[in-house]
């Protein structure tokens, strides 16, 4: 079946003025050129779509149908050409942004007011994802855009860090470190560490085991699996494990509950790196304004070690 935008266009004309002449005057076109047209759409629906006569020009069964249904159809071929057209001039587009779970706070709720102040006519669609499924999301186009810990290098997908932030450890307020002001890393040599699964930020879990052993101890980790965040600092509130998380991050949630508190590590420092990732084969200029907002917001917040120093 052969049919044209253009003869579309050229039936609802005819179909509202029911008249030939007046449509093709609206149409710029020669009346029988029109006709012709119209014949040539009748012949490739197999039916016809006007009843004719010297009096009058009326629509069949089968041409109110086609009255009904051509103008949604050409109504959304144009919505889907002129998105196509602002997209690739970075107007407007829907970016599905991957983040990790210990980003959700403060820094998603950042990076997100920037990026939409930036592109108003962007749609931003959040979705949570542990930093080692990212790069693979977004290979497998499921994602346009990630904030992960650390994530690990996979071909096709370009990262860079976007912040820098030290590690606090969240525990109990009912611990025996919860007077202690900040943290020596050494003290938690005799605590259990409540960690994600290496697997879930392979990276981020190898700088705690070796920021611990220059520390001069092995740690204890005992491994949570892969449960909401909440849970995590539920277990972490009513036990006597520690949890260890970017600072940003720690400081919203012991703010949200009475039951944790946070204190800074220190000797050594233990510095979480989120990154944000994208596909790199992705070279639409919507992608690279989006990218550049998101430097500005790092700038800005100084949320990079070397720019805020």
């Amino acid at each position: 079946m052969d049919v044209s935008p253009r003869l579309l266009h050229y039936f609802v004309a005819v179909a509202e003025e029911l008249h030939f002449g007046r449509a093709a005057t609206r149409l710029h076109v020669s009346q029988p050129s029109l006709s012709q047209q119209i014949r040539k759409l009748e012949q490739s629906l197999g039916t016809a779509l006007f009843i004719r006569s010297s009096r009058r020009v009326q629509l069949t069964a089968a041409g109110r149908t086609l009255a009904l249904e051509a103008p949604v159809a050409l109504s959304a071929l144009a919505r889907a050409l002129e998105l196509t057209r602002l997209v690739g001039s970075g107007t407007e587009t829907t970016v599905r942004l991957g983040y990790t779970p210990v980003s959700s706070f403060e820094t998603l709720s950042t990076l997100l007011n920037a990026l939409q102040a930036d592109h108003p006519t962007f749609t931003f669609i959040p979705t949570e994802a542990f930093s080692a499924e990212i790069p693979e999301l977004l290979n497998n186009g499921e994602l346009d855009l990630g904030l992960a810990l650390s994530p690990p290098h996979r071909e096709g997908v370009g990262s860079e860090v976007l912040r820098e932030e030290p590690v606090s450890a969240l525990f109990s307020a009912h611990h025996r470190l919860a007077a202690a002001p900040i943290i020596p890393l050494r003290l938690l040599q005799e605590e259990t560490l409540l960690l994600f699964p290496r697997q879930l930020a392979p990276a981020y879990y190898d700088d705690i085991v070796a920021a611990c052993q220059e520390a001069g101890f092995p740690p204890d980790i005992r491994a949570f699996d892969k449960p909401p965040v909440s849970a995590w600092l539920a277990r972490l509130s009513s036990g006597h494990e520690v949890g260890l998380a970017p600072s940003a991050f720690a400081e919203h949630a012991a703010r949200a509950g009475t039951e944790i508190v946070r204190r800074d590590v220190v000797e050594p420092s233990i510095m979480a790196k989120l990154s944000l990732t994208w596909a790199s084969n992705d070279p639409s200029p919507a992608m690279a304004s989006v990218l550049a907002s998101a430097r500005q917001c790092a700038e800005r917040n100084g949320w990079l070690r070397s720019n805020s120093q």
